[in-house]
């Protein structure tokens, strides 16, 4: 199996928050748990106090990337 260009990059990323672009146009955010068996694990939030653990095939993802730190330095309002 042909390593996609996200990969490497992706396996420093688990444990942390991420932004993964799908190659059908969309986005999810969640935390990454897992690069393996050929599927990508998100931690996604739901609504109120719950979260699902959903999963992606590699060939559904284009890129992943992490979130970058804010950049404001106060409160916005």
């Amino acid at each position: 199996m042909l390593q996609a260009s996200w990969y490497a990059k992706a396996l420093g990323l688990v444990g942390r928050p991420v932004g993964v672009s799908l190659v059908n146009g969309q986005g999810v955010t969640g935390v990454l748990c897992s690069v393996t068996g050929g599927t990508v694990v998100l931690q996604e939030y739901l609504y109120q106090s719950q979260f699902a653990a959903k999963q992606y095939p590699y060939d559904s993802i284009q890129d992943i990337n992490a979130f970058p730190g804010c950049s404001t330095s106060g409160p916005l309002y």
